[in-house]
């Protein structure tokens, strides 16, 4: 089992995010518990090797 951060918010009626890692793919729902199954399912398919030019964040350790 992995664990992902994600950062969300309501807007209307609505919950929106995005994964911590993919913050340019964003999903919403409408409760949190739907909004979690969403971003799981963006998960699958931003993991799939389906969706191009994927924009991911890491981190660079500097010494």
């Amino acid at each position: 089992m992995r664990t992902f951060k994600f950062t969300f918010w309501q807007d209307g009626e609505f919950f929106v995010g995005f994964l911590n890692e993919y913050p340019d793919y964003q999903t919403q729902g409408m409760h949190k518990e739907e909004l979690a199954e969403n971003l799981k399912d963006l998960l699958n398919d931003l993991e799939s090797g389906h969706v191009p030019y994927i924009h991911k964040v890491e981190e660079l350790m500097v010494a």
